[in-house]
């Protein structure tokens, strides 16, 4: 469920695991608009549904209207990823915290979040997940920027002392010294403008990540590329929490093998 929603590749990535499982079943994109977000999910299980993935702009949203959230989801905020009960009641977790995690490291092994400060781009249910994942695993100082400061000074003073918020007009400054950087926003995204971020500062050892994968390369990841700095795409943070929300909907636990990115890419635009 997400507003707009058509672009995901998730319907793509969840019906390969259909197929390769034998389950009897399939995954369908739900366009739905913010206001409609509560009927949507309480339609969930009269519908016959096992669970929903959700994504921009429902996440943080979904917490109020599920019967129940996990300690992980509270904690961050959001709801990524909601479970159908035996019983019909709506349980949400936030799979998207170790999809985050699991993607950098599987490209890049040796990754230590306590190596420098990071600088996250964003605010929203996908920061939110960015941050605890980051703090979770060790980093002492985040850098958060948002376009709306009120939002990314409600995430720092949940978040903790290691979140420091800078201003929108002084985001280029962010960059200065950080170990990784991290966009959660969608510019970049096919039909969104680029992220008005400029690099000059970072560090062309830095890590540079992006959550968007529609370009596999934004224009983000491209200027960094070009700077010489290590770049992850999103689309391994949407392969690694695919597998967790399939642990939690049919308890199999699916692996992310050459052919199933191979497959989701040749579905994804070059530009």
């Amino acid at each position: 469920m997400g507003w707009p929603v058509m672009h995901s590749r998730s319907p793509a990535l969840h019906n390969y695991f259909f197929r390769q499982y034998r389950v009897a079943g399939t995954y369908v994109p739900l366009a739905i608009k913010p206001e409609g977000l509560e009927p949507a999910l309480r339609a969930l299980a009269p519908l016959g549904f096992a669970g929903c993935n959700l994504t921009i702009p429902h996440k943080e949203r979904a917490l109020a209207i599920v019967d129940e959230v996990d300690a992980l989801a509270r904690a961050i905020g959001a709801i990524s990823c909601v479970v159908v009960r035996p019983d019909g009641s709506l349980w949400g977790t936030n799979n998207d915290v170790h999809g985050f995690a699991r993607n950098i490291l599987q490209q890049q092994p040796a990754w230590r979040p306590d190596e420098g400060p990071a600088a996250v781009v964003g605010a929203g249910g996908g920061a939110r997940a960015v941050v605890y994942s980051l703090i979770d695993r060790g980093a002492r100082e985040i850098r958060l920027t948002n376009r709306t400061r009120g939002r990314a000074e409600t995430l720092a003073r949940e978040f903790g002392p290691a979140v420091h918020v800078v201003d929108w007009n002084d985001r280029h400054r962010a960059l200065d010294g950080a170990a990784i950087l991290v966009n959660t926003t969608s510019q970049g995204m096919i039909g969104q403008p680029p992220l008005d971020l400029n690099l000059a500062t970072l560090p062309s050892s830095a890590l540079v990540a992006d959550i968007v994968y529609i370009p596999l390369e934004t224009p983000l990841l491209a200027a960094a590329r070009r700077r010489g700095n290590p770049t992850i795409d999103g689309l391994g943070m949407l392969l690694h929490q695919a597998c967790i929300a399939w642990k939690y909907w049919f308890n199999l636990d699916p692996e992310i093998t050459p052919d199933l990115r191979a497959t989701i890419e040749a579905t994804i635009p070059k530009t």
